[in-house]
């Protein structure tokens, strides 16, 4: 979609933004490692509750178009190098944040939804502006992401990631409430979820 308005030399912002999830899957799955003991997990029907959720919207942002149907890849956003270039930016910062995030929780970090040996209410930081900033940082990154495909398969994507993280959001602050109670529901009234309060 943006290839007519790049030399042959230089990536397009879609082939740029691949390269920034690609680097952010990698080092991210590298720094599983550095996780601490789990005492609590989540059951398989919690884990499938948000996970359909996410996996079927992050196909359609991801999913390329020999694989499916053409007309979900009709055009949505004017195809705009500026426009294009300033979502991959918007990726990347999104991917910082959430890498902030992770390395601010440490060892207290998991992909699933689980309670660590020592875990306790992290408030400092970008936790200090968001309850889960690595949602907020990801969620940032896909929706930057939709607007450099620019095509209705990554519009129809987004909802469908936006419901799994509220799934998964919910689910994690339940088992918040149920181990830290006083301390998680001060936490929650002081802090937003997902939007940091700038005001």
């Amino acid at each position: 979609m943006y290839g007519r308005w790049y030399s042959p030399h230089v990536p397009s912002p879609l082939v740029a933004a691949s390269y920034l999830w690609s680097a952010w899957i990698f080092s991210w799955l590298a720094a599983a490692v550095w996780s601490g003991r789990t005492v609590s997990r989540e059951s398989v029907g919690d884990r499938l509750g948000y996970g359909l959720w996410l996996w079927v919207g992050l196909f359609l942002i991801f999913v390329q178009a020999r694989r499916m149907p053409s007309w979900l890849f009709t055009p949505i956003v004017p195809p705009w190098a500026w426009l294009a270039w300033a979502g991959v930016g918007l990726a990347g910062a999104g991917v910082a944040y959430a890498w902030w995030a992770r390395l601010h929780l440490g060892r207290l970090w998991s992909g699933a939804v689980t309670l660590k040996d020592g875990h306790r209410v992290v408030r400092t930081g970008p936790y200090a502006l968001t309850r889960h900033p690595i949602y907020t940082g990801l969620l940032l990154a896909l929706a930057a992401t939709v607007l450099v495909r620019g095509d209705l398969a990554g519009v129809l994507g987004l909802p469908f990631v936006l419901m799994g993280a509220r799934a998964k959001v919910a689910l994690e602050e339940r088992l918040l409430m149920r181990h830290f109670a006083d301390d998680y529901a001060r936490y929650r009234r002081e802090v937003p979820a997902l939007v940091p309060r700038f005001w």
